[in-house]
């Protein structure tokens, strides 16, 4: 058993840890398993002291058995903050705001419960508010890490890559030990497609004494997306090693093993990039009557692909948009074997009408892919794909996902059963 003295921080001591050394305490306790557990079985030993037991359930992610502790123990500034931390985690935000502004009352310090208040307005899409929060804060530009760390994640929450780029250089160069930040770089990086940025990132992310599981997972992706396997695999033994039981990096060392003995079909592989080329052939190639142009142009439907989900009825029922429009989008349609709908499996594309032909709350549909176990290869195609929620994944087919680089068969048979867990299915074309 690995003591939490061992680790310079003693949460259990007669005087509670600085702000400081709990996140230090925080990276340690999740460098493995085994110190995880010594954490766990610690708290147990000591529930009489809600304070120091809440928040380590907070530092091992167990967020409703935290407040539960925590709503027991005396109030100060560190329980309103690890209050704000265990709703946050929960998705209870506004509470999570609540508990930031009390703690600021109680002597927290004011750039840390901004920054803190704009990572929650950032998890609950509230942007707006977030950039409100940190424009207060503009006198710290160019002088707390964490401030641009902060600006570069709301920048990178609403795809705006490059900018959060040159936040999280910034933070860096602010702060050589802010791990986070040259993570966030080293993902920015990988999801704006300059691999070899990411790679160098996260190559500097691993040598440190123990590398980050994320870090390590994303560079075994870069690795075998090079055909690199041997390097992949080390990667992934280095986190299982400590984390012998993570189920992502489980899966990620059967999907390299697959990589590896993976057999490529050209002919497969030609028919469905020519079929994804029709697909994305502007509209604006056609001969169109203005009419016909204008409308489509205000339906925001731009390819032939964006036709295939929309029906006739949908396109009748749009303002000046006539029998005479509606036969010159057949006629191109039918010129590439294409009809409209044929995207929809219930021949609607209204969003709510997949949520009640899938059965599935709007809740259930809501609900954040990050949120659901997969693969590191399965996230990184949907992150390409801009698929944010499993309402996006269902209106995805099975050739839009086979289409993602080093995305196989394992991958998709992952994601369709994690779909039918929540008895959702991927759109058909037929």
């Amino acid at each position: 058993m690995v003591s939490l003295a061992g680790m310079q921080v003693e949460l259990f001591g007669p005087q509670l840890p600085s702000l400081d050394h709990l996140k230090h305490l925080k990276a340690k306790v999740h460098r493995s398993e085994r110190a995880q557990r010594a954490l766990a079985e610690q708290i147990e030993q000591h529930l009489d002291n809600p304070l120091a037991a809440g928040i380590g359930r907070v530092l091992l992610g167990q967020m409703d058995r935290a407040a539960e502790l925590l709503d027991q123990a005396p109030a100060c500034m560190e329980k309103s903050l690890y209050l704000a931390y265990a709703y946050r985690g929960m998705g209870r935000y506004t509470e999570a705001l609540a508990a930031l502004e009390q703690a600021a009352r109680e002597g927290a310090d004011s750039l840390l419960v901004a920054l803190e208040k704009v990572a929650t307005l950032r998890m609950a899409h509230e942007f707006e508010q977030a950039a409100a929060e940190l424009a207060a804060c503009g006198n710290y530009e160019k002088v707390s890490a964490e401030f641009h760390y902060q600006r570069g994640r709301l920048a990178a929450a609403q795809g705006q890559y490059e900018a959060a780029i040159a936040d999280f250089q910034i933070a860096v160069e602010l702060d050589g030990n802010h791990l986070e930040a040259l993570f966030q770089l080293a993902y920015a990086c990988d999801l704006r497609g300059t691999d070899q940025e990411a790679l160098a990132y996260y190559q500097q992310l691993v040598q440190r004494p123990t590398p980050p599981v994320n870090a390590l997972l994303n560079l075994a992706m870069l690795y075998e997306e090079a055909g690199e396997y041997d390097k992949a695999a080390r990667c992934v033994a280095t986190v299982l090693a400590s984390h012998p039981n993570h189920p992502k990096a489980r899966l990620f060392a059967k999907d390299i093993d697959s990589s590896r003995t993976m057999v490529y079909d050209e002919e497969q592989a030609r028919r469905k990039d020519q079929q994804a080329r029709i697909l994305e052939i502007p509209l604006s190639d056609f001969e169109l009557s203005v009419r016909s142009r204008n409308c489509l142009k205000k339906m925001n439907l731009n390819t032939l692909g964006d036709l295939l989900r929309i029906t006739e009825v949908e396109l009748l029922s749009y303002k000046n948009f006539g029998e005479t429009s509606l036969q010159e989008i057949k006629r191109i349609l039918d010129s590439k074997g294409l009809r409209l709908g044929m995207a929809l499996e219930s021949g609607t594309s209204s969003y709510a009408a997949q949520a009640q032909a899938s059965g599935a709350s709007e809740e259930v549909l809501s609900k954040c892919v990050d949120d659901v176990e997969l693969s590191v290869r399965s996230r990184r195609c949907l992150s390409r794909l801009n698929i944010r929620t499993l309402g996006d994944l269902i209106m995805r087919t099975e050739a839009e996902l086979l289409g993602c680089k080093n995305f196989g068969v394992t991958s998709l048979n992952e994601i369709k059963d994690r779909l039918a867990e929540y008895g959702l299915s991927l759109r058909k074309l037929e």
